[in-house]
């Protein structure tokens, strides 16, 4: 019997490691995912891009580093980490976004679902962030180094804030101050104040058009993609080749001019890219489909997103005089039958509006796309009763070299939140992305929220 106890007690202990140890084991897996989230995070706070160990393979180190400088140059808080599939799919952005603990635009590749992009409000326009990684991920089809660096190369321009590395120098503080001792009077803080003012209401009205020149490009980016084309098919010549490569040239430079875009002025040479590629879109269409080729005319003036006008109609603004637009046959069928064609609303302060009453930042982006046109003399005349038109019929818009004739005609047709804030895991969750979980923000290209 005493041998019994003794043997009894001896086990008591042992049974308690047995389970503490099986314990541990059962929790290794929940431990060592959430040490590599971890060390995401860790990476991400010094400012470098994150690859998993698991996931080099597909974006090495070399590939990385390459990101982290030209995230580093655009001074930026965005932050890019590529994740093997066992990262949780629906909350890994989230968790992320707590254990960085920074107001910024986040990025993530994971394994083989593919790329997802989000952005605290403060940080980006709400939406934009996943819009954009929408677009690049169906762009670049699976290449995780183009998918990441075309991210990168269009979030910059659009995101507010500075890098987690920015540093400044003492010398920005000092000139200023001797300016202004120099300066000796009001004048320059007059001076000053004025051109600040100016600056700002142009970053604003570029942020306005941003996000509608942004939604064209991937309308125009939906319509390639349905043409379905192949450049190596059978049937096809060297004509349909010049019209496909004309087209998918335009696109790519409508991308580019839109992250080079510094100005509302600049939106101009990026409409202008549109309607280019559009045309070339019409055009190979018309000789697959063995039809006669489209005369080159203006695009719809309903919703330049309609692509070349098919013929003129008469139709009246609300308010206004009839007067004889270009419109596409859709267009043209439903004020023919007395409908309301499908115009192009945009978002104001005053609610939606067609984008010719919504203000002159609008000028260069409805001048892109009629400036080859009569020397960017037709849309004044279609815009006569409208704000737009209002100010394009002054002499200082006749002289603006922002609307000039760039082409030489076609055939001869006539908040104070400044981003990158520190906020760690009491940021509200709600505001990260600006729109729910679904749409753009899937994995594998999403973005189909249009």
């Amino acid at each position: 019997m005493r041998t019994l106890a003794r043997r009894s007690r001896g086990a008591g202990p042992l049974a308690l490691v047995a389970a503490l140890l099986g314990l541990l084991l059962l929790l290794a897996p929940a431990a060592s995912a959430a040490g590599g989230l971890s060390d995401a995070a860790a990476t991400l706070k010094k400012g470098q891009v994150y690859v998993a160990p698991t996931m080099q393979d597909r974006f090495s180190q070399a590939q990385a580093d390459a990101l982290t400088k030209k995230i580093e140059k655009a001074d930026k808080p965005i932050f890019i980490a590529v994740v093997p599939d066992a990262a949780n799919k629906d909350t890994v952005l989230t968790d992320l976004r707590t254990l960085v603990g920074i107001d910024g635009v986040y990025g993530v590749w994971r394994g083989t679902s593919g790329f997802m992009a989000r952005s605290d409000r403060g940080a980006m326009a709400a939406g934009a962030a996943d819009r954009i990684g929408g677009a690049v991920a169906r762009a670049d089809k699976g290449d995780i180094n183009a998918t990441l660096n075309d991210f990168v190369d269009q979030a910059a321009p659009q995101t507010k804030g500075t890098g987690v590395n920015h540093s400044t120098s003492i010398a920005w503080v000092i000139i200023p101050v001797v300016l202004v001792a120099l300066a000796g009077a009001g004048v320059f803080f007059l001076f000053r104040r004025a051109k600040k003012r100016k600056e700002e209401q142009a970053r604003a009205e570029l942020e306005q058009l941003r996000r509608v020149v942004d939604e064209d490009i991937t309308a125009f980016g939906v319509e390639l993609e349905r043409l379905d084309f192949n450049p190596g098919a059978a049937d096809a010549d060297d004509a349909q080749r010049t019209d496909y490569s004309h087209a998918l040239d335009s696109y790519e430079k409508s991308k580019r001019l839109m992250a080079e875009a510094r100005k509302p002025e600049d939106v101009k040479q990026v409409t202008e890219a549109i309607e280019d590629g559009r045309f070339q879109l019409a055009t190979l269409a018309a000789r697959r489909e063995k039809r006669p080729l489209p005369e080159r005319r203006p695009p719809c003036f309903m919703d330049p997103r309609h692509g070349p006008s098919v013929k003129d109609v008469d139709w009246a603004p609300a308010g206004g005089s009839a007067r004889p637009v270009p419109v596409c046959q859709a267009d043209a069928d439903r004020v023919a039958a007395g409908l309301d064609p499908a115009v192009r609303t945009v978002d104001t302060e005053y609610g939606p509006q067609p984008y010719w009453n919504a203000g002159p930042a609008y000028a260069p982006y409805a001048g892109g796309y009629y400036s080859g046109f009569g020397g960017g003399g037709l849309l004044p005349g279609l815009l006569v009763g409208t704000v737009l038109g209002s100010m394009m019929s002054s002499p200082a818009y006749a002289a603006a070299p922002m609307m000039e004739g760039g082409h030489g005609g076609h055939g001869g047709y006539q908040d104070q939140y400044e981003g990158g804030d520190y906020t760690g895991a009491d940021f509200n969750a709600a505001d990260f992305g600006g729109s729910d979980w679904s749409g753009g923000g899937d994995f594998g290209g999403g973005g189909d929220d249009w």
